[in-house]
């Protein structure tokens, strides 16, 4: 009996140490900043379009239309529940996004004298009421212009962006067998790896988060907005590098970033 409760004790002491060596070493411990520079998105394209003062989202999941005269009108489904679209001259429209009478978004959307190139301009406004966060976009024509529509309107592919550092970085650690995410513009969340629904706090484009831990050095992550399923990322960290594959369901959509520690 005393070997047996001696055996019991080195092998409860040893499960401890590991699991302490464990939580010093998660290779995704630390704080990461994303590179923008090696973005890879997707080749399918957006699609948005400007005809007879409405403007349609089409590849907005789910697609919906508001009139382009400058006014809040409401929107179903998204993060946001009204829109306001103008138009700033023919190659330039404003588009701002509320939730509940309060500003979330804002977006200067631009397209070139050629007709090539959509640059979009915006700011995001923190959940938590901290200073707007500044941020671009670009995209390349796919196809030509429709007849009759705004020169912002068309099917647009991806190229790159650019963001505020606060909007880059993001701080994991792990616990046992839970995760805690933070970053400098309040989104945090703690989860199990275990595929259950968590909170995500502090963003207005996701409220919900499940993780499960593929091996020591893989996660993947599912975020949620309502119930609805928006992305599904696997990450993999290969020395001071996190490796993002991101899944957007909705759109049958999957790009590529990576981040580097701190």
């Amino acid at each position: 009996m005393k070997t047996q409760r001696f055996i019991a004790f080195a092998s409860l002491s040893l499960a401890i140490a590991s699991l302490a060596i464990a939580r010093a070493q998660s290779p995704f411990d630390g704080t990461w900043h994303l590179n923008a520079s090696t973005a890879k998105f997707d080749p399918k394209p957006f699609t948005i379009y400007i005809s007879q003062g409405w403007y349609h989202c089409v590849s907005c999941t789910p697609p919906y239309d508001v009139q382009a005269d400058g006014q809040f009108h409401p929107v179903a489904g998204e993060a946001f529940d009204s829109e306001s679209v103008t138009i700033v001259d023919p190659h330039t429209t404003s588009i701002v996004d509320q939730k509940g009478g309060k500003t979330i978004a804002e977006a200067t959307v631009t397209v070139s004298a050629d007709g090539k190139q959509l640059t979009i301009k915006g700011k995001n406004y923190p959940e938590n009421g901290g200073p707007p966060q500044s941020s671009s976009f670009t995209g390349k024509r796919s196809g030509v212009l429709p007849a009759g529509v705004h020169a912002t309107s068309g099917n647009w592919v991806a190229k790159g962006f650019t963001d505020t550092e606060a909007d880059l970085t993001f701080t994991y650690k792990t616990n046992g067998d839970e995760l805690t995410m933070t970053d400098p513009n309040g989104d945090s969340y703690t989860a199990k790896f275990d595929g259950s629904d968590y909170p995500y706090k502090g963003s207005y484009q996701q409220d919900a988060v499940s993780l499960k831990r593929i091996d020591a050095h893989t996660i993947e992550e599912t975020d949620k907005l309502n119930g609805k399923v928006i992305g599904i990322s696997k990450m993999t960290v290969s020395g001071k590098t996190i490796t993002i594959v991101e899944h957007d369901p909705q759109r049958d959509t999957t790009s590529t970033f990576t981040a580097t520690k701190k």
